[in-house]
């Protein structure tokens, strides 16, 4: 991934530029990831030396720490859209892969916390591709 990032949530209210390299991409598997994403699994990228630069809409930013555990979720207040966040107690930067605007330029590391996948998605390579909406 280059040095510069750029993204913003999905209502556009928060915008946002990443300085730095991109340490590794994981695609998250855990229940708690799937409650966050609402998906098969979370896809985020992980950094101990990039930042975060809030270019608009910070204070429609909120950030949710699930008690007795080190999972965390950063959210525009507007429209729900995942955010970045430093991650407390260890210093990495955590983006949401789809919250960056253009090519991520770097494929997942691997799938991680597979042992909690959910029952649907196995074999997904083998599901129907529609370009657009069914018809």
């Amino acid at each position: 991934m280059s040095n510069l990032a750029k993204g913003q949530c999905l209502c556009g209210a928060v915008k946002f530029r990443i300085s730095g390299e991109f340490d590794s991409f994981f695609l998250c598997h855990c229940s708690r990831c799937r409650k966050d994403s609402g998906s098969a699994h979370s896809s985020n990228l992980f950094s101990s030396t990039a930042r975060v630069c809030w270019l608009s809409g910070e204070e429609s930013i909120r950030k949710f720490r699930l008690a007795g555990s080190r999972h965390q979720k950063c959210f525009c207040t507007n429209c729900g859209s995942a955010l970045p966040y430093s991650a407390e107690g260890d210093g990495l930067l955590v983006v949401p892969a789809g919250s960056l605007d253009g090519q991520i330029g770097m494929r997942p590391n691997a799938h991680i916390c597979c042992s909690s996948r959910a029952d649907w998605d196995d074999d997904l390579a083998s599901v129907e591709r529609i370009d657009g909406l069914p018809g």
